[in-house]
């Protein structure tokens, strides 16, 4: 398979390419700094670009079967950038007729859980006042996939960690793991690329977490 990797130099992004290159798949790593790209190995491709210029991204997603995006903000002050990045990415995909994008969103966007205890509730509650900014962007940026023409993917973890791979995490499309509070950012590349030949996952939100 042929895929290109958006934020391939974050947690995530670097995970789908190390996960998806293992695999045997190619894959091109889109990046704004090549010196901080230390992936390495056959199949790779690494591809310098201005992601806020859908014309400058259509060379790395033209041809491609799926395409995996990590974009997004890192904190409040970066919020706004992930609808943003992700309006040019759309805009490349749909100009090369790519139809498969999945993206990084988060947990608090999706449904509360059915009978989700108190303890969860108002740990959300409390994540969502402190971090409203970030997850109105990332609710933009659904917006954005939601009135898209491709076949698009919200991947949407809580908690991130670092943690290695484990394989084994639980995945709900259109909601949320009841008490899922983590997962590793391994799992995350792991079910991202898992979901791209799940036709259950295509427009729609999907919850993973432990």
């Amino acid at each position: 398979m042929r895929i290109t990797v958006f934020g391939a130099t974050g947690g995530i992004g670097q995970e789908i390419v190390r996960q998806a290159l293992a695999s045997g798949h190619q894959v091109t790593a889109v990046v704004r700094d090549p010196a901080r790209f230390t992936v390495t190995g056959a199949g790779l491709e690494v591809l310098r670009a201005d992601v806020r210029d859908p014309a400058a991204l259509r060379p790395a997603v033209a041809g491609r079967d799926a395409v995996l995006s990590g974009l997004g903000a890192r904190r409040r002050a970066d919020a706004g950038i992930a609808a943003e990045l992700t309006r040019s990415v759309l805009g490349a995909a749909e100009a090369e007729d790519v139809r498969r994008l999945l993206v990084v969103s988060a947990a608090p966007v999706g449904p509360e859980p059915e009978r989700s205890p108190l303890v969860d509730r108002a740990m959300i509650g409390v994540i969502n006042s402190l971090l409203k900014p970030v997850y109105d962007d990332l609710r933009a940026m659904e917006g954005e996939l939601a009135a898209s023409a491709t076949d698009w993917t919200s991947v949407r973890p809580p908690k991130l960690t670092n943690k290695p791979l484990t394989g084994t995490y639980r995945t709900v499309v259109g909601g949320n793991p009841r008490s899922g509070r983590s997962i590793s950012r391994a799992d995350v590349a792991h079910a991202m690329l898992a979901m791209i030949d799940d036709p259950a996952t295509v427009k729609q939100g999907v919850g993973v977490a432990y």
